[in-house]
């Protein structure tokens, strides 16, 4: 089971949940082009893989201003 250290991914105030959202649009991103080009895919689960890729900041997360001060 994956269990990285969020607080490197919450700086500069991101909220959990826009770390929730940011996750599962890029395994979305991951599993859609799997399927374009009909790769199998591979060992590791998509939210996991979406995961990393935030972890290394090979993709970032955006958080709308309007939820920034709830």
């Amino acid at each position: 089971m994956l269990n990285p250290d969020l607080r490197g991914l919450l700086k500069n105030n991101l909220s959990r949940y826009s770390l929730v959202i940011a996750a599962a649009r890029v395994a979305r991103d991951i599993v859609d082009e799997q399927e374009k080009k009909d790769r199998t895919p591979s060992d590791e689960k998509p939210l996991s893989t979406a995961i990393n890729l935030l972890l290394k900041s090979e993709k970032s997360i955006s958080e709308p201003e309007e939820i920034r001060d709830l």
